[in-house]
């Protein structure tokens, strides 16, 4: 086996480097870059790493730790989760300071790598400076803060277990049903270790995003199920846009007629202007969305975690006899409210829905319904943007004059007043958008 002698930190950032994505025949590098505030715990290590070999993996200053989780993710979204940002930080509280953005990454399913210095592993300088001190075990640091936050944790006590670390930390960070924030905790000491580093663990490595599609029989079910209902709704979440399924969904309700609420991370899954689109859902949402979720008898959700925002804490669906359809490539999410479970992508799963359902269509009295309730919210929209409240403007009027004033693809309706449904999203794919990364660059390797 061929090795090369490298610092742990040294062959990681090599090993990042190195990571791609595929999905649908578009290939393209996976880690876009790396946030850091160095100091005491990376900065001979992981900063060092960087600062020789800036080819490899472009460093982005930042200022706050918290604020440069939340870019990531906000990364991670506009990419559909094809693409991450590594954050490192030094030990103490540049650590702890990311818990709160980790937190929000694993809740809402998005990518981000973390790699807060630690300890020393060796444990001569001890207790150094920042150190928790447990009286009762040795080895806990405040990097233990990350376990429950993380979809996957590793503190890593010897340079060699690098390798393992970060193959699982790519699979977790790729794998669109379990991704969410990924923690490698560092101690300084071992990031500045040398060791023999395997030359296949830099290699160029591929990984494969795939479209799975539900069993047969379960897609079979939920087909008789929407043909049956004579008031279904679809429920699109952020599955929709990741699986950058809005025109098989837009094609699906067009065909059947069936009206869709979104959730928060579902905004644009439609644009807000459609026939069948009602807004958001819940706590957050429109009129229309909720007066038809009241009497749905079958609620379609796809690639939604049902949070208490979109079910109005299981008050929006009203019908003592309402069924639920779960699409998601999570098991545990497609399993919410009993519901019948379709574990797949959302794009993949409604271009089969189409074809089942083929010539099937609810009532025209519906669909109408559904397109005059949106009419009716949009014109309610545009009464609080020129609500005429004086002498301050209303908070609605300042939304309506940022609308206004917006052109093509910055203009978007804010929702935190009115609950308005974004209009189209601009999908950021990582081959169209401008990007803080030039390793984002798309090719296709199908031709």
């Amino acid at each position: 086996m061929k090795t090369l002698r490298l610092t742990a930190a040294q062959a990681l950032i090599e090993f990042l480097a190195n990571q791609y994505i595929e999905r649908d025949g578009v290939e393209h590098g996976f880690i876009g870059g790396c946030f850091g505030i160095f100091g005491h715990g990376n900065v001979g290590g992981i900063g060092e790493a960087l600062f020789e070999r800036p080819d490899l993996l472009t460093y982005y200053q930042a200022r706050n730790e918290q604020a440069m989780v939340h870019t990531a993710a906000g990364y991670a979204r506009m990419h559909n989760r094809l693409g991450a940002l590594a954050c490192t930080t030094s030990i103490g509280p540049g650590a702890t300071n990311m818990v709160t953005g980790a937190a929000l990454a694993t809740v809402n399913r998005l990518p981000v790598l973390l790699l807060p210095g630690d300890v020393f592993a060796s444990r001569r300088p001890d207790p150094v400076l920042q150190q928790l001190e447990v009286p009762w075990q040795g080895d806990v640091s405040v990097n233990d803060c990350f376990r429950p936050v993380s979809r996957y944790f590793d503190r890593i006590s010897r340079p060699e277990q690098i390798v393992d670390a970060a193959m699982q930390a790519m699979r977790v960070l790729s794998n669109q049903a379990e991704t969410g924030a990924v923690t490698l905790a560092f101690p300084q000491d071992v990031q500045a270790e040398a060791f023999e580093c395997p030359s296949e663990f830099l290699e160029r490595r591929v990984w494969a995003v795939t479209r799975p599609v539900p069993e047969d029989g379960a897609l079979r079910e939920a087909a008789a199920r929407i043909r049956a209902s004579n008031r279904p709704l679809i429920v699109a979440g952020g599955g929709v846009i990741y699986s950058e399924a809005t025109e098989s969904l837009r094609r699906f309700v067009e065909a059947t007629g069936i009206p869709v609420g979104e959730t928060q991370a579902g905004k644009g899954s439609l644009p807000y202007d459609h026939p069948s689109a009602l807004g958001a859902m819940g706590v957050t949402g429109t009129f229309a969305a909720n007066r038809v979720a009241a009497e749905a008898d079958l609620v379609i959700g796809f690639g939604t975690r049902w949070s208490d925002f979109t079910t109005a804490s299981k008050t929006a669906f009203k019908d003592p006899d309402v069924r639920f359809v779960n699409v998601n490539v999570a098991d545990f999410d497609a399993a919410k409210h009993g519901g019948l479970r379709l574990v797949g992508d959302a794009r993949a799963t409604l271009d089969r829905l189409a074809e089942l359902l083929h010539g099937s269509s609810v009532e025209d009295s519906y669909r109408e319904q559904a397109a005059r309730l949106n009419t009716e919210w949009n014109a309610e929209v545009e009464r609080l943007y020129r609500h005429g409240h004086g002498p301050l403007p209303a908070p609605s009027e300042v939304i309506g004059a940022v609308h206004s004033d917006s052109t093509g693809s910055a203009r978007s309706t804010a929702t935190a007043e009115t609950g308005r449904s974004a209009s189209t999203r601009t999908s950021c794919r990582p081959h169209s958008c401008p990007s803080i990364s030039p390793r984002t660059q798309s090719r296709s390797v199908r031709g």
